[in-house]
């Protein structure tokens, strides 16, 4: 279909992957429900290069990857996406093409595509529910081969107009609480107090706090006690 191309198009661009193959399409081409689905991604479908048999799209290639839920009664390497995306990337560094191959939605690729083939590509899906979506497939290898190719960071903060807090910043406001429930007689049993204080210098430690989180904390504490001695 038009619409599963056009998707193809736009979870490739996603990833930075630009070079399409498309294999007798069952509405003809050009598409314009193709294009209307790519959203952007419409140099694709423009440079996608257009082929009558599998045989011809793979003429050039290299190593083949198929990708299909379906056990097959075919003697091949079973890949994870992950490592599919791993070997592709290894192999294309050492100045070889590969390609990885995407059947229809409804039926998936037939054993004589996959035949050609060097290697399967078998994704962890949900054995009682394993029809993916062919945009979703092709958005899935995408995202891997990303994984593979380019620098990830795995957890980043946004600092825009903030600074994190210093120790010594820290150590002032955790002083300036502990001094004033004290006098509040927070802490209490005595017993308990010496307890009750470490875990809430224990606390402030834990609290990864900017400069504004350390200000805003001791107004704060100075609105309460102005409450309290207004009281």
């Amino acid at each position: 279909m038009g619409e599963n191309i056009g998707a193809a198009a736009r979870a490739m661009w996603n990833f930075g992957l630009d070079h399409m193959r498309i294999v007798n399409p069952r509405d003809g081409w050009p598409s314009q429900k193709a294009v209307v689905m790519a959203s952007g991604a419409g140099r694709l479908l423009d440079e996608a290069r257009l082929f009558d048999t599998t045989a011809d799209a793979l003429a050039d290639t290299t190593f083949v990857m198929a990708t299909t839920a379906r056990p097959r009664d075919l003697t091949k390497p079973v890949f994870s996406p992950e490592h599919a995306m791993a070997e592709a990337a290894r192999r294309i560094s050492a100045g070889q093409k590969v390609a990885v191959l995407f059947g229809p939605e409804r039926a998936g690729l037939e054993n004589d595509d996959i035949i050609r083939a060097n290697a399967i590509i078998s994704v962890p899906v949900n054995p009682q529910f394993s029809s993916l979506n062919l945009g979703q497939c092709v958005l899935l290898m995408s995202y891997e081969w990303q994984r593979q190719v380019a620098k990830i960071t795995a957890e980043t903060m946004d600092m825009t107009k903030v600074e994190w807090a210093t120790g010594l910043e820290v150590e002032k406001l955790a002083e300036n609480f502990e001094r004033r429930l004290d006098t509040a007689g927070f802490f209490f049993p005595e017993t308990k107090a010496a307890s009750m204080k470490v875990n809430l210098r224990n606390l402030w430690s834990r609290m990864p706090l900017t400069k504004a989180d350390v200000q805003m904390l001791h107004g704060t504490m100075r609105q309460m006690v102005r409450w309290k001695e207004r009281g």
